[in-house]
């Protein structure tokens, strides 16, 4: 893989997971509104925090923390086997 797909690949990974965000506070600001309107409670608005989040963060996670890190372990591995 060269160098232009791996830049490829993180910034779709970056732009993926900006998407979700906006997309994340859009619905949950509505649901909000709903629930403050017509629930008069927020459990339905907890709910789809909570799980929708664990789906944020791991994109979060895929585009801004882990860089290669497969490639690195491989990389460590032949280095070791090299020696």
């Amino acid at each position: 893989m060269d160098l232009r797909q791996k830049a490829e690949k993180r910034v779709d990974a970056k732009i993926e997971f900006q998407e979700n965000l906006y997309k994340y506070l859009i619905v949950n600001v509505i649901i909000a509104i709903i629930c403050l309107l017509f629930l008069q409670s927020f459990w339905l608005l907890f709910f789809v925090m909570i799980f929708w989040g664990f789906d944020v963060l791991d994109k979060f996670f895929k585009a801004y923390t882990i860089k290669d890190y497969r490639e690195e372990m491989i990389e460590k591995e032949i280095s070791k086997m090299g020696e």
